[in-house]
């Protein structure tokens, strides 16, 4: 039976870029020694959050090694390597897997929209060729495209596929999975919102971009799930909300590289075609900040 390749909360990694526009290794390198002291049980590097759409193939390689060396074993490093050209996303798997990560995240392939019958011939052919356990990303409002679940069960039956990261909103297709698919065909939630919910149907804990601000929140929240506590979880998720839903008042990782420069990690700017949050978007952001005790209220 495989086992999970996490579980608790792993944190979708922001990359941190300098004011030329290269990646800041320096301040790369303490952000992943901050979320590993304050918790986290996985580190996600260059997936959605970290940036990867406008990461060079160089600059992907490159990040991916440098997270593996700082981490050293001290907690998972999943890293991205999905993409729409099924040649690439083999090539960034066989890398990832030279250069040490324990699991590939793997998103759907966007834009060309395969069919379901070839999303299964893609991740075949990936799986064909990596030894790593592979997490499937399902998230269809950037994709395009969604898992059914009767993909999940043909999917689940190769050794590679451990699971998947769950980000389309839709419980009842968890729920079919969960009928559908093997105890060990693993569930992350994808979206911070969801984590409760979503761990109620038996997921094994969340892929989250809103550890890269809160580890602590998002381990607790998590780890009282897998507990089997969910009436303090649950009070977790909903003290939280305000900030959570914050954190998506515009496309990921903007508002996120906004909270993290508000609460002074510097990790720089974005890369076009992603632009700062509007004025008062910030303005909100600011405020959930303040309410969550992240921030001083302005005088």
């Amino acid at each position: 039976m495989r086992e999970p390749v996490f579980t608790g909360v792993c944190s979708a990694i922001v990359t941190p870029f300098l004011d030329s526009g290269g990646v800041h290794y320096d301040r790369f390198g303490q952000l992943i020694d901050q979320q590993i002291a304050r918790g986290v049980d996985a580190i996600c590097v260059c997936g959605t959050t970290g940036e990867s759409a406008t990461l060079s193939i160089r600059e992907h390689i490159a990040v991916v090694e440098y997270c593996v060396r700082r981490v050293n074993r001290r907690v998972k490093v999943i890293a991205g390597a999905g993409s729409n050209d099924t040649s690439a996303a083999v090539y960034l798997s066989q890398h990832a897997q030279d250069s040490g990560a324990d699991a590939l995240l793997h998103v759907t392939p966007y834009y060309n929209k395969a069919s379901q019958a070839g999303l299964i011939k893609h991740y075949e052919h990936i799986a064909q060729r990596v030894e790593l356990p592979m997490i499937l990303y399902n998230v269809p409002s950037r994709t395009g495209v969604s898992f059914a679940a009767e993909t999940y069960q043909v999917l689940s039956q190769l050794p590679q596929i451990n699971g998947v990261k769950e980000a389309s909103g839709n419980l009842s297709l968890l729920a079919h999975t969960r009928a559908l698919c093997g105890e060990d065909f693993y569930i992350w939630s994808g979206n911070d919102d969801q984590v409760v919910p979503i761990m109620s149907l038996g997921a094994k804990g969340v892929i989250s971009v809103a550890a890269n601000l809160i580890p602590e929140v998002m381990a607790r929240m998590s780890h009282l799930c897998l507990e089997g506590n969910f009436r303090e979880a649950q009070a977790l998720q909903l003290a939280y909300m305000d900030l959570i839903d914050a954190l998506f008042l515009e496309v990921n990782p903007i508002p996120i590289k906004a909270a993290l420069n508000l609460a002074g990690y510097d990790v720089g700017s974005l890369r076009l075609p992603l632009c700062d949050m509007s004025s008062g978007n910030l303005e909100r952001l600011r405020r959930a900040m303040v309410k969550a005790g992240l921030l001083q209220k302005s005088a």
